[in-house]
């Protein structure tokens, strides 16, 4: 089981960064598009670029139009950022003291839903404003997978948790 907790450890922290990545590039990317602060527009305005704060170094790329600023830019970058945020979460679960606590449910719970309801709705609602690409579909299928496979693991971690009680109460 230590090597659990250290892997699981590994990863909390890797799923971590990789949050704060997502989520300061969405902000970021917000800032300098409503401001114009570290923003660099490109042929002749038609897309843009994201610059690293304080320098001149391009950091982000895109199209200049609102559809593909909210759709294929900010959307994906900021929901990706939650997504390993709560992944994060997951891990935290196999890295404490105790295995099975409510705790460690509520987060496999929170992530199994969001992984089942946001993708299937961001899907949909791209698809009334733009077109769906292929890798969309199939991103939204893996997430969907995902989410079944965290339910699953709820539901185990569920019924641990009522057998550690019952357990706690026999003893």
């Amino acid at each position: 089981m230590n090597t659990v907790k250290v892997v699981a450890k590994l990863l909390f922290w890797f799923s971590r960064f990789l949050a704060i990545i997502y989520l300061a590039s969405t902000f970021l990317s917000i800032l300098a598009l409503a401001t114009g602060f570290g923003l660099r527009m490109i042929e002749e305005g038609k897309r843009f670029q994201i610059l690293l704060p304080f320098s001149q170094k391009a950091f982000l790329l895109g199209d200049y139009n609102a559809t593909y600023i909210f759709y294929y830019f900010l959307l994906p970058i900021g929901l990706y950022g939650i997504f390993f945020w709560l992944l994060g979460n997951v891990f935290r679960v196999f890295y404490q003291p105790k295995l099975f606590t409510t705790e460690g449910v509520k987060h496999l719970r929170i992530f199994y839903i969001l992984n089942l309801v946001v993708p299937p709705f961001v899907l949909i609602l791209s698809s009334i404003f733009a077109e769906v690409e292929d890798a969309t579909i199939v991103l939204t299928t893996l997430h969907l997978t995902l989410a079944v496979f965290a339910y699953f693991l709820a539901a185990i971690f569920r019924q641990g948790l009522h057998l550690q009680k019952e357990q706690d109460l026999y003893i």
